[in-house]
């Protein structure tokens, strides 16, 4: 783990293949996780010639967590990710997020895209399409109940953290215990669960946020049609915002998809970015 300046704040960033030769991947971690849900990924890309980063987003990094929700809008979220390519010397990189990373991902390729080969979303469909899904689609609207939850204050790390972090740990039910231990050094830590959830509280009910858009980037998208946050409804409804070249895959697993079939998904990201790859 290296600790990297960006945007005035320390990430603590897991790093593999940095002498290779190959072109440069980002890997984007969601909730609640962190970047060791890529270790053994990290490991593959690296074998394959590839530099591979993969940060402790804003919050889950000990000396990356401001302690205002205002911090953890999207576009600072999104900001921070080109500035810790710069202190790599990415110049363009393949890009890869899992839940709100996916989410930070999709802004990403919005607002440089230029500076990426690849796209690989997992999980969460186009921000757009979600949106939609959740205007009028029942099972979408269903599934998104928890958002309000965690949009309160206070209650949510109550929720948590009680009974040594019981709740949080029963989200990781296809985790590895080694996972879990892993986590915990991040969620244990003070501020850290504040942190996390003010992605929520920064980026919902925003009415200053434009619609993300047309993308031209070459993108696959993967997802499991068991998930229990993200329904069919904003999966299929991606491709009407896609110009670019798409894939759109669909896997008989929920909402931790590396986790659930680490073989289909790791071969999926080493394939396209394989096939996209400019070296």
């Amino acid at each position: 783990m290296e600790k990297i300046k960006a945007n005035n704040l320390e990430f603590d960033v897991r790093v593999a293949g940095l002498s290779n030769t190959g072109d440069a991947v980002i890997l984007l971690h969601g909730f609640p996780q962190t970047s060791h849900m890529y270790q053994e990924i990290m490991g593959l890309l690296s074998d394959n010639n590839y530099k591979i980063i993969a940060p402790d987003q804003r919050g889950y990094s000990k000396d990356a967590r401001p302690k205002s929700k205002n911090e953890y809008k999207i576009e600072y979220l999104v900001e921070d990710i080109f500035l810790l390519a710069d202190e790599f010397s990415f110049k363009e990189f393949h890009l890869v997020g899992h839940d709100w990373g996916a989410v930070v991902g999709w802004g990403a390729v919005n607002f440089n895209p230029e500076k990426i080969i690849s796209w690989s979303a997992l999980s969460v469909p186009h921000i757009d399409a979600l949106n939609q899904a959740r205007e009028i689609d029942k099972n979408q609207q269903k599934k998104s109940r928890y958002l309000k939850f965690f949009n309160l204050p206070f209650f949510p790390e109550l929720y948590f953290s009680i009974n040594n972090h019981k709740n949080l740990k029963t989200l990781w039910n296809k985790h590895s215990q080694s996972q879990k231990e892993e986590y915990m050094k991040v969620f244990s830590q003070k501020g850290a669960l504040k942190a996390a959830l003010n992605w929520y509280r920064a980026n919902l009910n925003r009415d200053d946020i434009e619609k993300l858009g047309k993308i031209f980037k070459t993108t696959q998208f993967i997802w499991g049609n068991k998930d229990i946050a993200l329904g069919r409804k904003g999966a299929e409804l991606t491709k009407d915002y896609m110009k670019g070249e798409y894939s759109f895959i669909e896997l008989d697993v929920g909402h931790w998809l590396i986790q659930e079939d680490y073989d289909a998904v790791s071969s999926l990201i080493l394939n396209f970015i394989n096939k996209n790859s400019k070296k």
